[in-house]
């Protein structure tokens, strides 16, 4: 908390030039006898500054002296220049202001600084988008991105899995999760909030009014919380499988939580039992019969009757079809 305040104490007056003890306690919400003794720990560190007493006094640094980089440190530099990820930046409409605010961040870094932080974009290149997906740009993207910057609230008309419906709409924040945009909002006169697949928004209107933002709302821990919500009330079935050690690489390339049986070994053929989340009966003997006879459903006893059924259906549509079975 003191370094930081010694810090915010040089951003001022780099900032702002000449500025009196009273001016920066108001600033800092601290004494000015708190402000006076940070001056004194700045000096003895060696800060070039120095006060003047009178009407028209006050501390100031001396003249071309300035911290690096107002302050930041060359790992949280970085960590800026790798937050801008120019794919999303361009769908929102602010590719050429990402770009801009980027070389200017480069010209205030210092040389050394400057040769690194360019390295980041030729040794580190991050993609949100998942294998075998295509990117979701959705037709309001822009619109609902300017209603979340400027607080507007929005009447929609989305597609839910319910049906079409019609909301009237806070938005909150926006979030980019594996290639595809969603909207955290709450409906108008309601607490709490909701997720919106931007692709599924049908139509959207402006009201013309604005409203004020909760400012206890926490965007990143919303969304942990929905998405949680949301995995925990789709996959609340488990399936109880066997698998070669071919399709176990499937499962971990796949990133399924997959998890061994507790107690069981794998056989001497490398075939193992392990348990995973599937949405449904019929989600999970669709997913299984994709691995075709690298897997093997035990449970439950409806999972593995419904991929016998789909298999014997697939090879009566082949017979039926002329193919050689």
């Amino acid at each position: 908390m003191k370094a930081s305040r010694l810090l915010s104490i040089l951003m001022l007056l780099q900032s702002r030039g000449r500025l009196t003890a009273a001016a920066l306690a108001e600033a800092l919400e601290v004494s000015e006898r708190t402000v006076l003794r940070d001056i004194d720990q700045l000096s003895a560190a060696g800060v070039p500054l120095w006060g003047e007493r009178g009407r028209a006094g006050g501390f100031q640094l001396r003249e071309g002296w300035s911290t690096q980089l107002t302050g930041m440190t060359e790992p949280e530099a970085n960590a800026l220049l790798l937050a801008g990820l120019p794919g999303p930046a361009t769908e929102l409409g602010l590719g050429a202001a990402a770009a801009s605010a980027r070389l200017k961040l480069l010209a205030s870094l210092p040389t050394g600084w400057r040769e690194q932080a360019n390295q980041v974009g030729e040794r580190l290149h991050i993609d949100p988008v998942d294998w075998y997906r295509a990117q979701d740009t959705p037709k309001y993207l822009r619109e609902v991105a300017d209603a979340v910057w400027h607080a507007r609230r929005l009447k929609v008309h989305y597609d839910s899995w319910r049906g079409a419906v019609e909301r009237e709409l806070e938005p909150l924040g926006l979030v980019l999760k594996a290639g595809a945009w969603y909207l955290i909002a709450r409906s108008t006169g309601q607490p709490g909030a909701r997720t919106y697949r931007l692709a599924s928004l049908l139509d959207l209107a402006f009201t013309g009014t604005t409203f004020q933002r909760p400012r206890s709302f926490n965007l990143a821990e919303t969304w942990r919380a929905s998405a949680a919500r949301f995995e925990a009330e789709l996959r609340t079935l488990q399936a109880h499988v066997r698998v070669s050690p071919r399709a176990l690489g499937w499962l971990r390339n796949s990133r399924l939580p997959a998890v061994p049986l507790p107690g069981a070994t794998p056989s001497a053929d490398g075939w193992q039992e392990v348990l995973m989340p599937i949405e449904s009966i019929e989600h999970g003997a669709r997913q299984l019969l994709g691995w075709g006879a690298e897997v093997e459903a035990l449970a439950p006893a409806e999972l593995r009757a419904l991929v016998l059924s789909m298999a014997q259906a697939v090879v009566a549509r082949l017979e039926a079809s002329g193919a050689a079975i």
